[in-house]
């Protein structure tokens, strides 16, 4: 993500250097003095003179992580959307096979994006491909995926969290077999994470696609 930062806490009456997350679903701090604050249990956050004030619960925390702290108070007030995590954006077409999750689709709809079913005949290739793979087996599919994929697009792999049917270490291998590289993973529900693919720069057409996803 980005937001980490060696700074100095102070909570409790304490005072303790080390380093500090912001992460997906809690702020973090480890160092002698160790805390893990779930966002939302976060009453408050401001930022004032390079320092991140944190009310949470009957507990108060003040991170000094210096310019960053307005960016972080922004970051927690104001959470990014699966959407924005997904790189969802209006004009795109986008393949969804094997994922069953209508808040996506409404989602991908409220962006303006076109969502084409998995088996549709349609030639149009595709700036974005969800595919929803709950076994290992289902990973052999990725070549073909990869031949509906503009250039400069995406495939996400769903699959289910901790399930030894289909491990992060053999999504990650089926992906570099299909010629794709891992850049990114999101937590796509509170069952299911994302893992999300692209054709390496280097071998990709001249023409085509949209960049940016």
């Amino acid at each position: 993500m980005g937001y980490d930062a060696a700074c100095t806490l102070t909570s409790d009456g304490k005072k303790s250097r080390g380093t500090a997350w912001l992460e997906q679903k809690e702020l973090v701090f480890r160092g002698p003095t160790r805390l893990a604050i779930p966002l939302k249990s976060i009453t408050s956050v401001t930022a004032r003179d390079g320092t991140l004030h944190v009310a949470f619960g009957e507990r108060t925390a003040a991170f000094a992580i210096g310019d960053a702290a307005a960016k972080w108070a922004a970051r927690i007030t104001n959470p990014p959307s699966r959407a924005d995590k997904l790189g969802i954006k209006s004009g795109m077409t986008i393949v969804v096979l094997g994922v069953d999750d209508d808040v996506l689709a409404k989602e991908m709809a409220e962006r303006g994006s076109t969502v084409v079913s998995g088996s549709s005949r349609s030639t149009k290739l595709a700036d974005m491909i969800f595919y929803g793979a709950n076994h290992r087996d289902g990973l052999a599919k990725l070549a073909d995926l990869k031949k509906r994929l503009q250039p400069a697009g995406a495939i996400w792999i769903v699959r289910p969290k901790g399930r030894a049917e289909i491990t992060e270490a053999e999504t990650m291998a089926a992906g570099k077999r299909a010629g794709l590289v891992d850049v990114k993973v999101v937590s796509f529900s509170d069952t299911h994470t994302a893992e999300k693919f692209v054709i390496p720069v280097a071998k990709r057409p001249k023409t085509g696609g949209q960049t940016g996803v």
